[in-house]
């Protein structure tokens, strides 16, 4: 879809030198910052940001990785060095409320900086917009999706690390849209594969890998569309498509594109 808008994102640097503090920090997260196709959800989350006139800024360069997958690989050293790093710029900015589309950041940031002196208030960006959609601030009436079944697919770090369930599902609801599950889903739900570091390794032996098993039962449920809302996952869950040789009749979209493209975006 054409781009409509172009939005100039805030960089907190620049905004914190006027005096001004803003609200929010969207966190971007390296696979937000780096990965072709997630800087796609980066720019769709920013548009929405706009687009609700959120009091926001980003760290920009000053932002480096939280951290998650040196600790989940074993590395505790480049862990701590990689949060503290991250917690005193934060801390610099005077940062209280953050938003991020990655789950594993929003894990890593709200549950294990607090023991390294990092506390603030973390959301998910499907948290964010379940928030603005209970203020009645989002509204959304376009029939771009009215012929399409999506199927969601849960998130392991939003979902059984933070029990968060009804967000990314309440606002899938307000999308025209027919929706189906997978069999498996919310805390029975199959992982995408890539978690935990597994992302930057060889595959296990085994019968089949986890992310073929995961993208085949949600090709078994007609969806037209696999939401996501995590880069993990949308890199998982679209290689699968590819791998199944779903490309012509199936896609992968993140709650934040879906949003957006509803909006006209």
């Amino acid at each position: 879809m054409e781009n409509k808008i172009k939005v100039q994102v805030p960089v907190m640097a620049e905004i914190f030198a006027t005096g001004h503090r803003p609200e929010w920090l969207f966190w971007v997260g390296s696979a937000g910052a780096f990965d072709d196709r997630y800087k796609k959800v980066t720019r769709e989350f920013a548009k929405i940001l706009s687009w609700l006139k959120t009091d926001y800024a980003v760290l920009g360069a000053e932002e480096s990785d939280s951290g998650d997958v040196a600790r989940r690989a074993g590395n505790e050293m480049l862990f701590q060095m990689q949060a503290l790093t991250n917690i005193q710029i934060l801390d610099m900015y005077e940062v209280k409320k953050i938003v991020t589309c990655c789950p594993h950041d929003y894990n890593t940031i709200k549950n294990e900086y607090p023991d390294l002196g990092g506390h603030y208030e973390v959301w998910h960006h499907t948290q964010f917009l379940q928030k603005i959609l209970d203020e009645g601030k989002l509204n959304i009436k376009s029939d771009l999706f009215s012929n399409k079944t999506i199927v969601f697919h849960d998130p392991c770090y939003l979902g059984r690390a933070n029990n968060e369930y009804d967000a990314p599902r309440d606002i899938l609801k307000i999308i025209p849209s027919s929706k189906v599950e997978m069999p498996r889903n919310r805390s029975f739900g199959l992982c995408c594969g890539a978690g935990g570091g597994q992302m930057f390794k060889e595959a296990e032996k085994g019968d089949k890998e986890v992310f073929i098993e995961r993208t085949e039962e949600a090709i078994a449920t007609g969806a037209d569309i696999i939401a996501t809302a995590c880069p993990f996952c949308m890199v998982m869950m679209t290689d699968g498509i590819k791998y199944k040789n779903q490309e012509d009749r199936m896609k992968n979209y993140d709650i934040a594109e879906l949003v957006s493209m509803s909006l006209g975006l």
